[in-house]
Formats: C-alpha cells, sequence, structure tokens
C-alpha cells in the first residue's frame, strides 16, 4: 500500500453494489479509482458515501493483485451537501424520490442526485413498494453533522397505538406498562397491548424493585416519533 494520501471527489456510487469511484489528480494527469463502500473507512464512524463527496485516501492492490483500489477513505465535505443546509436553514422541504436498496430505503434529492438514509419510526408503516420511485416531499436532519445527514418525510403512516401514545401524551392520560427488562439505568417497558416500548429511567444508585412481567401505571413525559420517556405514577 502507497504512503501517500491523495485528495479526490466521489463521481459514482453504485448503492446496489456497494462500490463507488473516485476521480483524482496525479502528476497532473486525471484518474480514476474504484473502491467498496461496504468497507469500514478511516474514520471513527462510518460514513454514507455520496456522490460529490471531496475525500482523502490511499491507494493499495486489489485482492487479485490485478489493478489498484482506494483504501482509508475519510470524508472531508461535500459542497451540494453543504449548498443544501444552507437551503434548508431558509426552509427545510425537498423533493425527491423514494429508492430502497436491499432493505433500506432511501429519498434521491431531485437537484443534486444525493441520496440520503431514510428515517423511519419504530412505529410508522414502511413505505409500500409502489411508492418506489414515485415524488415525494422530505426534510432533513442531523444538520449539524453533514456526514451523517438522513431524511424524514413529511407523511407518516402510523400505526394506531402510536397515535394512542400521542394523545395519552398531549392530555397526560396515566397508561398500564409492562415491565419488559430491568437494566442499572432503567426499566424497559411495553405499552398499548405490547406495541409501544418505552423507558422509565433511574435515578443514578437507584435500585428498582420491578422485574419483568410486573405492570404499573405511568404516564408518559417525553415522546418523539423514535423515543418515549415516562415516569411512574404514584399511588394516592
Amino acid at each position: 500500500m502507497e504512503e501517500k494520501i491523495l485528495k479526490g471527489k466521489i463521481s459514482f456510487v453504485n448503492y446496489e453494489k456497494s462500490f463507488a469511484t473516485i476521480d483524482y489528480l496525479s502528476n497532473t494527469k486525471e484518474k480514476s479509482v474504484n473502491f467498496k463502500t461496504s468497507a469500514p473507512d478511516s474514520g471513527k464512524k462510518a460514513h454514507h458515501f455520496r456522490l460529490g463527496d471531496v475525500v482523502n485516501f490511499q491507494l493499495k492492490l486489489s485482492a487479485r493483485g490485478d489493478k489498484m483500489t482506494a483504501c482509508n477513505i475519510k470524508f472531508l465535505y461535500n459542497p451540494a451537501i453543504d449548498l443544501l443546509i444552507q437551503k434548508a436553514a431558509i426552509e427545510n422541504r425537498f423533493s425527491g424520490y423514494l429508492k430502497k436498496v436491499e432493505e433500506q430505503y432511501f429519498v434521491k434529492e431531485w437537484d443534486s442526485y444525493i441520496f440520503f438514509p431514510l428515517e423511519i419510526s419504530p412505529w410508522e408503516k414502511p413505505p409500500v413498494s409502489t411508492a418506489e420511485n414515485e415524488a415525494i416531499s422530505f426534510k432533513l436532519l442531523n444538520l449539524d453533522k453533514p456526514n451523517a445527514i438522513t431524511a424524514e418525510l413529511f407523511s407518516h403512516n402510523y400505526i394506531p397505538e402510536f397515535k394512542m401514545a400521542v394523545q395519552h401524551f398531549r392530555n397526560q392520560i396515566d397508561t398500564d406498562a409492562i415491565v419488559a427488562k430491568v437494566s442499572p439505568y432503567a426499566v424497559y417497558l411495553r405499552l398499548f397491548n405490547d406495541t409501544i416500548q418505552a423507558k422509565l429511567p433511574l435515578e443514578k444508585g437507584e435500585v428498582s424493585e420491578l422485574k419483568e412481567g410486573d405492570v404499573l401505571q405511568v404516564k408518559i413525559k417525553h415522546l418523539t416519533n423514535t423515543r418515549i420517556v415516562v415516569e411512574k405514577v404514584m399511588a394516592n
């Protein structure tokens, strides 16, 4: 493997086959090299590589020894994503197409052709297969982390039990919960016919007397479409 660190831009990504192409200059000559996107890069967290990513990388011989391949790829920035972040600061609403690669959903932004992983709530029915390649509206999440931006649709198809949880949260209605698991830091509960998972935090040093299968009354004190936190209702 060469020790030299090169800089280039991703010009092609094939998510189905998990490979991408980096264009770069070497001694004023334009060159291209491929790499497997499923391989870990040299950063602390795995990066979802996108069209237009500017990266640092090194070269090594492929496993067959017949060509060079890129390795130790490190994301630097993406001008197109920077522009989308600026647009989102004014109005975080974009149009694109829904795509499915293997078992994961993505949205493809119209103007930039950039793919963003789609965030789906655990209490949301996934998009139907007929929705693939259809035009959709979405917003971008994690805008403070350009290498970890995801997308969320404006339209959701939540299960009835989550809608019930929302009503209980808004009106602060007590509900029954069943203990699913007890850890040193929290009690994990099942609500609404075992379809909703919630967390009952424990104070530092607190030891819960609850055990798996116990039933208790709780009130939802924090609710998003990905996380529900409850507090125990004290008996009068």
